[in-house]
């Protein structure tokens, strides 16, 4: 019993402050692997932000999210002194304006609270968007990130957010995830008349979408087989119609479907009844590409860009292929190599 009470003594109490799933992106589902996670000396203390419920919301205003950032806000503060926590852990906005503007709001009501602050970035870039603010913007900006405690990036690829804002300590910790294949080892996969060509995330033109598009109709016309599968949702009715109207001038339709958002065995058996990932990102805060960690559990090669993170997960020739971005042909040049690749 004394053991136990030294032990619980010893803990070192952190507040989360972010996102859980819903929606669900790479963020959202890697905060909440963290606070589920067994620790021995540290305990989570979750405040939890709901700014998003979905991927078309997220960067975009809403005055409800107002009254959230209000709400978030006061929660920290509450939790702070409830549980008597020392340390803020918080995710920083990839370089958008709008969430910047959030971080900021809260970072400076909350931050001198606390003995340290870590910023983890799952999201990067927030030091390419600095040089586009206004003098008074910066100020609120040196307010709010600068002089952290600890950062921790996913890659030494990405930008150097940390060193840009006077971090004390910067660290690298790559994502990881858990293996779902071995429930799958025994069982057979459906029987596919053609390779199914998969894409995961959310459907937005910064994550190569209309790129994949130009790669599909390009097979089409070669001749290769295929047929894509679009796992995730819409950023917006805009873009969805665009990519409609795209995919029925070259004549897609009988090959394309989107699957929507799929979650836990759902989005698993799609996984492994898929052969190949197309991963063809550009996005301006991409630092990672849990997708491909994803797919690779199922043993699927991987086509992705020369982008941020994503060549420390990707290996050229090794776990699948890398390709610059914006590059239809060299996606379907991979593709075709892969479709009829007999080894």
């Amino acid at each position: 019993m004394q053991k136990k009470i030294n032990n619980t003594h010893r803990m070192t109490k952190i507040l989360l402050v972010g996102q859980t799933p819903p929606p669900y992106g790479g963020q959202a589902i890697m905060q909440q692997t963290a606070l589920a996670g067994k620790y021995k000396y540290i305990k989570f203390i979750h405040a939890p932000m709901a700014f998003s419920k979905d991927m078309d919301e997220v960067g975009k205003f809403k005055l409800t999210k107002l009254f959230h950032l209000i709400y978030v806000i006061f929660n920290i503060i509450f939790l702070k002194f409830r549980h008597k926590i020392k340390i803020l852990y918080y995710p920083p906005a990839g370089p958008h304006k709008i969430p910047v503007y959030r971080d900021m709001a809260i970072l400076i009501s909350v931050r001198w609270l606390f003995n340290k602050t870590v910023f983890h970035f799952h999201a990067g870039g927030i030091s390419k968007l600095y040089k586009k603010l206004t003098v008074l913007e910066r100020f609120f900006f040196k307010k709010a990130y600068f002089y952290p405690d600890l950062t921790i990036i996913l890659s030494e690829k990405n930008p150097k957010d940390g060193q840009f804002i006077r971090t004390k300590k910067n660290i690298i910790i790559p994502y990881g995830i858990y293996d779902h294949f071995p429930k799958y080892e025994n069982h057979l996969p459906e029987k596919q008349v053609v390779p199914v060509l998969l894409y995961v995330g959310a459907i937005r033109k910064s994550k190569g979408v209309l790129i994949f598009l130009e790669a599909l109709s390009q097979l089409r016309s070669s001749k290769v087989p295929f047929y894509a599968k679009f796992m995730g949702k819409f950023e917006s009715k805009k873009f969805k119609d665009k990519v409609y109207s795209f995919i029925q001038l070259h004549n897609l339709e009988n090959q394309i479907e989107f699957t929507g958002v799929k979650k836990g065995n759902d989005k698993w058996d799609v996984f492994y009844n898929s052969d190949i990932l197309c991963f063809p990102s550009f996005f301006n805060s991409e630092t990672f590409g849990l997708v491909a960690l994803e797919a690779m559990q199922f043993e699927l090669p991987v086509i992705a860009t020369l982008w941020r993170g994503i060549p420390s997960v990707v290996k050229d020739k090794k776990t699948g292929f890398l390709i610059p971005i914006k590059d239809s042909k060299a996606l379907k040049e991979k593709i075709k190599l892969l479709v009829y690749d007999e080894k």
